[in-house]
């Protein structure tokens, strides 16, 4: 993976170089079985905002770059050395959120109908957090006009179902190898959040394996062992269980098990200016030894599951 420096400011992408939806890294040449079951998603990290999103936006650019899970693609970046296969979204969360399911669409944000089958109903759509966002982390309003379905669908055919399709093919490929296949979902939680996922004192990192139902309990729990070893906080399932990737993918009985981690950006980020701090090394240097670990274990367990 290109390593982004952690000193350079990040803009937002220009419309002509908006490409492809997701970046690829595979531990091994396409065609060649992976060398272990581990697949690594980063799905809200992307820094493209296309010209059509923009040209539709009430707010700036910084402004809307607060819903991103910023710099997780280059925490995660040296995965592939040891094993795991990773895949990044490259277009921002806002622009279309890979974490949810693909039309579950707010009907209040567009001027026209919306299809029957459109999800218009659940949680997160009234918390303006579908698969089009209407507002950003802090509540403020994205758009400055309704957009059309049109627009809608072609944001999720051209960055969703693409991006879904890849990431399909990659746990397939490693249940293919290996009997089984491991997807870690790797995201970040403002530093407000993690103050609430603690009992008395804020929590780096979340762990949500849908309670028990997304991935065998060997797996959550060898993570969380590693990550206290390391220094961390870890909690389980509150406030994030894991999302549409983590109750999509994690079929325990299918022998594909899915865990969602959610980092703490007080860790590594300055949430005020989106830039990394001076903890962004040593967390980096964390999760590649997280992944080391990860990738020798002997998960055969899994295999029977």
């Amino acid at each position: 993976m290109n390593a982004i420096d952690p000193k350079a400011p990040q803009e937002l992408a220009p419309a002509h170089l908006a490409g492809p939806a997701f970046e690829l890294f595979r531990a091994a040449p396409k065609g060649q079985p992976p060398p272990t079951p581990l697949v690594f998603a980063s799905p809200h990290s992307g820094r493209v905002y296309p010209e059509d999103m923009m040209s539709a936006a009430a707010l700036d650019a910084v402004s809307i770059r607060r819903s991103e899970d910023a710099f997780v693609d280059d925490l995660v970046a040296g995965a592939p050395a040891h094993g795991a296969t990773v895949i990044a979204a490259r277009f921002a969360r806002a622009y279309i959120d890979l974490n949810r399911e693909p039309f579950e669409l707010d009907p209040n944000m567009f001027a026209d109908e919306l299809p029957e089958f459109a999800r218009s109903r659940t949680a997160r759509v009234a918390a303006g957090l579908g698969a089009i966002a209407r507002v950003v982390s802090e509540g403020q309003e994205i758009y400055r006009r309704k957009l059309t379905y049109a627009e809608a669908h072609a944001r999720i055919e051209g960055a969703h179902r693409p991006y879904h399709a890849a990431l399909a093919e990659l746990l397939a490929e490693a249940q293919g190898a290996h009997g089984f296949a491991i997807l870690i979902d790797w995201h970040s939680m403002p530093a407000a959040a993690a103050r609430h996922a603690g009992r008395d004192r804020p929590c780096d990192i979340v762990l949500g394996d849908r309670f028990g139902a997304a991935c065998a309990g060997l797996l959550p729990g060898r993570v969380e062992r590693e990550l206290e070893a390391m220094g961390y906080r870890v909690a389980r399932n509150t406030p994030y269980a894991g999302g549409y990737t983590t109750e999509h993918y994690g079929r325990p009985g299918r022998r594909a098990h899915a865990l969602q981690i959610e980092i703490n950006r007080g860790l590594y980020l300055d949430e005020a200016t989106l830039s990394p701090t001076s903890g962004f090394a040593a967390l980096k240097a964390h999760i590649e030894a997280l992944t080391e670990t990860l990738a020798k274990a002997d998960w055969s367990a899994l295999r029977a599951s």
